[in-house]
């Protein structure tokens, strides 16, 4: 088991940063080289303000009411997927550093309470939009409009939150976030170690296969689909002038 965490959660990081960072300096050098057009490619009716263009901004690129109007069941599935990864993407910033008003307020039984609550729900929410998403793509209409990078996106995915589940409702009152921490830290400041409490349970399996479905994600991304998602901001900037 060591080994393989070696590989999938040390050195499968590094790989994974190179591959993730460097697709994405591609992407930008292409985008900032592309040809600007030379009309406004705004869309009406718009606001006359700059304030009122502006909340049309924010409300096109982080709510999608156009989307919510065309197909509002999946809407709701991509909405609370969404504000669930984000909600995780969160809880995973303590990996780097303990936010220091939850432990004061809550003490650390009540910290690891909180986290296990709040973690197994933005858990089982993104689980459900990843599984959703899959039945979309496999029963109906969109069957037939679905290539092969669909599917490889989800299956991704669902091995990432799968994993990141099976992590928080088999091992979450057995390996808390300070080990996790450890080893992150280590990882990070190019000190890598893996902590003992991960080899002594079997909490390393999981987070191994865990990382290994995150690093081939994120090595993806930059060349996938998905990065429409980093663009969505500058396009709805666009219709908005």
């Amino acid at each position: 088991m060591e080994t393989y965490l070696w590989i999938t959660s040390v050195w499968g990081i590094y790989l994974a940063a190179i591959v993730f960072f460097g697709g994405m300096a591609w992407r930008i050098y292409e985008w900032s080289t592309t040809p600007k057009s030379p009309v406004r490619l705004g869309m009406f009716p718009k606001p006359k303000t700059k304030l009122g263009r502006f909340a049309k901004l924010m409300k096109d690129t982080f709510i999608a009411p156009q989307s919510a109007k065309i197909e509002p069941t999946m809407w709701i599935f991509a909405f609370a997927f969404h504000v669930a990864a984000l909600g995780a993407f969160v809880g995973h910033a303590r990996l780097i550093h303990e936010f220091p008003f939850l432990p004061e307020l809550l003490g650390e039984a009540g910290m690891n309470t909180f986290a296990a609550w709040s973690g197994s729900i933005a858990g089982v929410i993104m689980l459900a939009g990843v599984l959703y998403w899959i039945a979309r793509r496999t029963y109906g209409p969109f069957k037939n409009l679905s290539v092969p990078e669909d599917y490889l996106l989800l299956f991704l995915l669902l091995g990432v939150v799968t994993m990141g589940d099976h992590m928080r409702f088999v091992y979450g009152d057995i390996v808390h976030a300070a080990t996790y921490r450890e080893w992150f830290l280590s990882v990070i400041t190019f000190r890598p170690e893996i902590p003992h409490e991960l080899l002594a349970s079997n909490v390393g399996i999981s987070l191994g296969t865990h990382m290994l479905f995150t690093n081939l994600f994120l090595m993806y991304f930059p060349f996938s689909k998905l990065i429409h998602s980093i663009g969505s901001f500058s396009s709805n900037l666009v219709r908005s002038e």
